[in-house]
Protein backbone atom coordinates (compact mmCIF):
# COMPACT_ATOMS: atom_id res chain seq x y z
CA UNK A 1 0.00 0.00 0.00
CA UNK A 2 1.36 3.68 -0.88
CA UNK A 3 1.81 5.84 2.10
CA UNK A 4 -0.06 8.78 3.24
CA UNK A 5 2.07 11.59 1.35
CA UNK A 6 2.23 10.13 -1.82
CA UNK A 7 -1.62 9.15 -1.44
CA UNK A 8 -2.56 12.71 -1.45
CA UNK A 9 -0.32 13.37 -3.67
CA UNK A 10 -2.26 11.61 -6.44
CA UNK A 11 -5.10 13.16 -5.20
CA UNK A 12 -4.49 16.57 -5.52
CA UNK A 13 -2.91 15.65 -9.37
CA UNK A 14 -6.27 13.63 -10.03
CA UNK A 15 -8.64 16.27 -9.03
CA UNK A 16 -6.90 18.97 -10.93
CA UNK A 17 -7.33 17.01 -13.81
CA UNK A 18 -10.59 15.84 -13.42
CA UNK A 19 -12.47 19.33 -12.92
CA UNK A 20 -15.43 17.85 -11.95
CA UNK A 21 -16.22 16.14 -8.40
CA UNK A 22 -14.06 13.39 -7.95
CA UNK A 23 -15.71 10.10 -6.38
CA UNK A 24 -14.25 8.91 -3.46
CA UNK A 25 -14.97 5.21 -4.29
CA UNK A 26 -13.35 6.13 -8.10
CA UNK A 27 -10.07 7.66 -6.30
CA UNK A 28 -9.72 4.53 -3.85
CA UNK A 29 -10.44 2.26 -6.88
CA UNK A 30 -7.10 4.06 -8.69
CA UNK A 31 -5.12 3.81 -5.52
CA UNK A 32 -6.40 0.38 -5.05
CA UNK A 33 -6.75 0.99 -1.21
CA UNK A 34 -10.16 1.21 0.89
CA UNK A 35 -12.99 3.39 0.30
CA UNK A 36 -12.88 4.71 4.14
CA UNK A 37 -8.97 5.44 3.88
CA UNK A 38 -8.87 7.32 0.70
CA UNK A 39 -11.88 9.56 2.39
CA UNK A 40 -9.56 10.09 5.54
CA UNK A 41 -6.79 11.28 2.90
CA UNK A 42 -9.32 13.73 0.91
CA UNK A 43 -9.97 15.41 4.80
CA UNK A 44 -6.60 15.76 5.31
CA UNK A 45 -6.15 17.76 2.32
CA UNK A 46 -8.93 19.60 2.48
CA UNK A 47 -7.95 20.80 6.23
CA UNK A 48 -4.75 21.62 5.25
CA UNK A 49 -5.25 23.75 2.28
CA UNK A 50 -7.68 25.02 4.38
CA UNK A 51 -4.66 25.99 7.25
CA UNK A 52 -2.66 27.22 4.86
CA UNK A 53 -4.60 29.94 3.26
CA UNK A 54 -3.97 29.04 0.00
CA UNK A 55 -6.08 30.69 -2.68
CA UNK A 56 -7.28 27.00 -3.77
CA UNK A 57 -9.49 25.29 -1.57
CA UNK A 58 -11.17 21.60 -1.45
CA UNK A 59 -14.75 21.13 -1.30
CA UNK A 60 -16.63 17.72 -0.55
CA UNK A 61 -19.58 17.37 -2.97
CA UNK A 62 -21.94 14.17 -1.82
CA UNK A 63 -18.90 12.51 -0.90
CA UNK A 64 -17.01 13.90 -3.82
CA UNK A 65 -13.83 16.31 -3.88
CA UNK A 66 -13.07 18.82 -5.88
CA UNK A 67 -10.31 21.78 -6.62
CA UNK A 68 -12.34 25.59 -6.08
CA UNK A 69 -10.95 28.68 -5.81
CA UNK A 70 -11.13 30.69 -2.44
CA UNK A 71 -14.28 33.04 -1.70
CA UNK A 72 -12.62 36.14 -0.66
CA UNK A 73 -10.32 35.83 -3.87
CA UNK A 74 -13.86 36.44 -5.60
CA UNK A 75 -13.66 40.28 -6.54
CA UNK A 76 -10.38 39.72 -8.51
CA UNK A 77 -11.24 36.51 -10.34
CA UNK A 78 -14.07 39.20 -12.02
CA UNK A 79 -11.94 41.30 -12.81
CA UNK A 80 -9.55 39.22 -14.55
CA UNK A 81 -12.59 37.11 -16.57
CA UNK A 82 -14.35 38.25 -19.15
CA UNK A 83 -17.91 39.14 -17.84
CA UNK A 84 -20.08 36.39 -19.08
CA UNK A 85 -23.71 37.02 -19.14
CA UNK A 86 -25.56 33.79 -18.08
CA UNK A 87 -29.47 32.57 -18.03
CA UNK A 88 -30.94 32.95 -14.60
CA UNK A 89 -33.36 30.56 -13.49
CA UNK A 90 -37.03 31.44 -14.01
CA UNK A 91 -39.55 32.01 -10.98
CA UNK A 92 -41.35 28.74 -12.24
CA UNK A 93 -37.97 26.64 -12.63
CA UNK A 94 -37.03 27.81 -8.91
CA UNK A 95 -39.74 26.66 -7.79
CA UNK A 96 -40.00 23.27 -9.64
CA UNK A 97 -36.24 22.84 -8.99
CA UNK A 98 -37.79 23.46 -4.98
CA UNK A 99 -40.50 20.70 -5.36
CA UNK A 100 -38.25 18.05 -6.41
CA UNK A 101 -35.21 18.94 -3.72
CA UNK A 102 -37.51 18.74 -0.51
CA UNK A 103 -39.89 16.02 -1.66
CA UNK A 104 -37.39 13.69 -3.90
CA UNK A 105 -37.97 11.32 -5.28
CA UNK A 106 -41.40 12.76 -6.68
CA UNK A 107 -43.29 12.50 -9.66
CA UNK A 108 -44.68 15.17 -12.39
CA UNK A 109 -48.19 14.37 -10.95
CA UNK A 110 -47.42 15.35 -7.77
CA UNK A 111 -45.15 18.59 -8.82
CA UNK A 112 -48.30 19.39 -10.69
CA UNK A 113 -50.51 19.27 -8.09
CA UNK A 114 -48.13 21.32 -5.43
CA UNK A 115 -47.87 24.24 -8.12
CA UNK A 116 -51.38 24.20 -9.72
CA UNK A 117 -49.75 24.09 -12.99
CA UNK A 118 -48.23 21.73 -15.58
CA UNK A 119 -44.77 21.95 -14.98
CA UNK A 120 -43.64 19.47 -17.97
CA UNK A 121 -41.98 22.20 -20.07
CA UNK A 122 -40.06 23.13 -16.85
CA UNK A 123 -39.31 19.97 -15.66
CA UNK A 124 -37.01 19.19 -19.19
CA UNK A 125 -35.63 21.88 -19.11
CA UNK A 126 -34.12 20.94 -15.69
CA UNK A 127 -33.15 18.27 -17.18
CA UNK A 128 -31.27 19.85 -19.91
CA UNK A 129 -29.14 22.21 -17.39
CA UNK A 130 -28.62 18.84 -15.60
CA UNK A 131 -29.96 19.44 -12.60
CA UNK A 132 -32.39 17.33 -12.53
CA UNK A 133 -32.69 13.29 -13.45
CA UNK A 134 -34.62 10.53 -13.64
CA UNK A 135 -34.14 8.42 -10.25
CA UNK A 136 -36.18 5.52 -11.09
CA UNK A 137 -40.15 4.82 -11.03
CA UNK A 138 -42.99 5.05 -8.98
CA UNK A 139 -45.21 2.08 -7.42
CA UNK A 140 -48.18 3.83 -8.23
CA UNK A 141 -50.56 2.55 -10.94
CA UNK A 142 -49.09 3.60 -14.56
CA UNK A 143 -45.58 3.52 -13.23
CA UNK A 144 -44.63 7.11 -13.28
CA UNK A 145 -41.09 8.29 -13.91
CA UNK A 146 -39.74 9.82 -10.06
CA UNK A 147 -37.29 12.68 -10.29
CA UNK A 148 -34.59 13.45 -8.01
CA UNK A 149 -31.57 16.45 -8.19
CA UNK A 150 -27.78 15.85 -9.27
CA UNK A 151 -24.51 16.35 -7.91
CA UNK A 152 -24.46 19.58 -10.76
CA UNK A 153 -27.47 20.69 -7.92
CA UNK A 154 -25.23 20.67 -4.97
CA UNK A 155 -22.07 22.09 -6.71
CA UNK A 156 -24.63 25.00 -8.47
CA UNK A 157 -25.89 26.20 -5.06
CA UNK A 158 -22.59 24.99 -2.77
CA UNK A 159 -24.48 22.53 -1.03
CA UNK A 160 -22.06 19.41 0.11
CA UNK A 161 -25.26 17.56 0.84
CA UNK A 162 -29.33 17.66 0.55
CA UNK A 163 -28.89 18.31 4.73
CA UNK A 164 -27.29 21.89 4.02
CA UNK A 165 -30.94 22.69 2.30
CA UNK A 166 -32.12 25.29 4.20
CA UNK A 167 -35.81 24.03 6.54
CA UNK A 168 -39.00 24.86 5.56
CA UNK A 169 -41.99 22.85 6.94
CA UNK A 170 -44.69 22.92 4.37
CA UNK A 171 -42.83 22.89 0.50
CA UNK A 172 -46.89 23.72 -1.14
CA UNK A 173 -47.40 26.42 1.50
CA UNK A 174 -44.20 28.01 0.90
CA UNK A 175 -44.86 27.86 -2.97
CA UNK A 176 -48.47 29.28 -2.84
CA UNK A 177 -47.19 32.45 -0.74
CA UNK A 178 -44.76 33.12 -3.84
CA UNK A 179 -47.91 32.85 -6.19
CA UNK A 180 -48.77 36.92 -7.24
CA UNK A 181 -52.68 37.81 -5.71
CA UNK A 182 -55.42 37.92 -8.07
CA UNK A 183 -55.83 41.35 -9.76
CA UNK A 184 -58.83 43.12 -7.99
CA UNK A 185 -62.38 43.14 -9.87
CA UNK A 186 -62.68 46.36 -11.64
CA UNK A 187 -66.19 48.01 -10.53
CA UNK A 188 -68.91 48.79 -13.37
CA UNK A 189 -70.05 52.41 -13.31
CA UNK A 190 -73.11 53.33 -14.45
CA UNK A 191 -74.12 56.25 -16.05
CA UNK A 192 -77.43 58.30 -15.96
CA UNK A 193 -78.67 59.66 -19.18
CA UNK A 194 -82.03 60.18 -18.34
CA UNK A 195 -81.49 63.63 -17.47
CA UNK A 196 -80.82 64.05 -21.95
CA UNK A 197 -82.82 65.91 -24.13
CA UNK A 198 -86.54 65.25 -23.84
CA UNK A 199 -87.08 65.52 -27.59
CA UNK A 200 -84.42 62.86 -28.23
CA UNK A 201 -86.08 60.42 -25.73
CA UNK A 202 -89.39 61.35 -26.86
CA UNK A 203 -88.19 60.14 -30.45
CA UNK A 204 -86.33 57.08 -29.49
CA UNK A 205 -89.83 55.63 -27.40
CA UNK A 206 -91.85 56.83 -30.73
CA UNK A 207 -94.66 57.91 -28.50
CA UNK A 208 -93.69 61.88 -27.17
CA UNK A 209 -94.05 65.14 -29.13
CA UNK A 210 -96.45 65.57 -32.42
CA UNK A 211 -93.34 66.59 -34.28
CA UNK A 212 -92.46 63.36 -34.90
CA UNK A 213 -93.43 62.37 -38.40
CA UNK A 214 -93.64 59.36 -40.19
CA UNK A 215 -90.30 60.82 -41.69
CA UNK A 216 -88.47 61.99 -38.73
CA UNK A 217 -89.35 65.54 -38.34
CA UNK A 218 -88.28 66.45 -35.24
CA UNK A 219 -85.13 64.63 -35.50
CA UNK A 220 -84.49 67.58 -38.53
CA UNK A 221 -85.39 69.93 -35.93
CA UNK A 222 -82.92 69.04 -33.18
CA UNK A 223 -80.21 69.05 -35.99
CA UNK A 224 -80.43 72.35 -36.37
CA UNK A 225 -80.88 72.68 -39.92
CA UNK A 226 -82.49 75.34 -41.82
CA UNK A 227 -85.41 73.94 -43.67
CA UNK A 228 -86.19 71.88 -39.73
CA UNK A 229 -86.41 75.00 -38.22
CA UNK A 230 -88.98 76.43 -40.96
CA UNK A 231 -90.68 72.81 -39.51
CA UNK A 232 -90.60 73.56 -36.11
CA UNK A 233 -92.06 77.30 -35.95
CA UNK A 234 -94.64 75.51 -37.79
CA UNK A 235 -95.62 73.52 -34.98
CA UNK A 236 -98.44 70.51 -35.62
CA UNK A 237 -98.72 71.85 -39.32
CA UNK A 238 -95.40 70.91 -40.00
CA UNK A 239 -95.22 67.22 -38.57
CA UNK A 240 -98.09 66.76 -39.94
CA UNK A 241 -97.14 67.78 -43.77
CA UNK A 242 -93.66 69.82 -44.28
CA UNK A 243 -92.41 67.66 -41.78
CA UNK A 244 -92.91 64.37 -43.48
CA UNK A 245 -91.80 65.12 -46.46
CA UNK A 246 -88.43 66.81 -44.95
CA UNK A 247 -87.53 63.13 -43.75
CA UNK A 248 -88.47 61.33 -46.46
CA UNK A 249 -86.50 63.84 -48.88
CA UNK A 250 -87.58 65.13 -51.66
CA UNK A 251 -86.01 69.04 -52.27
CA UNK A 252 -89.48 70.21 -54.10
CA UNK A 253 -91.36 68.91 -50.89
CA UNK A 254 -89.05 70.48 -48.29
CA UNK A 255 -89.91 73.70 -49.83
CA UNK A 256 -93.20 73.28 -50.21
CA UNK A 257 -93.86 71.89 -46.60
CA UNK A 258 -91.80 75.39 -45.50
CA UNK A 259 -94.01 77.51 -47.64
CA UNK A 260 -97.65 75.85 -46.11
CA UNK A 261 -95.83 76.83 -42.81
CA UNK A 262 -95.30 79.60 -43.58
CA UNK A 263 -98.76 80.49 -45.01
CA UNK A 264 -100.28 79.53 -42.20
CA UNK A 265 -98.37 80.90 -39.82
Amino acid sequence: MPDKKHIKSAFESMMFVWGDPLEVKAAADVMNIDRQAAYECFKELQSEYAAAGRGIRIREIDAAFQFVTEASNYEHLRRLCTPIKEKRLSQAALEVLAIIAYRQPVTKGEIDAIRGVKCERTLESLIKKGLVEEVGRSAAIGRPILYGTTAEFLRHFNFESLAELPEIEDIEGAIQEQEPAESPDFEQLEIDISSGHAGSGDADEGGGADGTGAGGGSTAASEASAGADEVEGGGAVAGDGGGADVGEGGGADEDTGAGAAQRNI
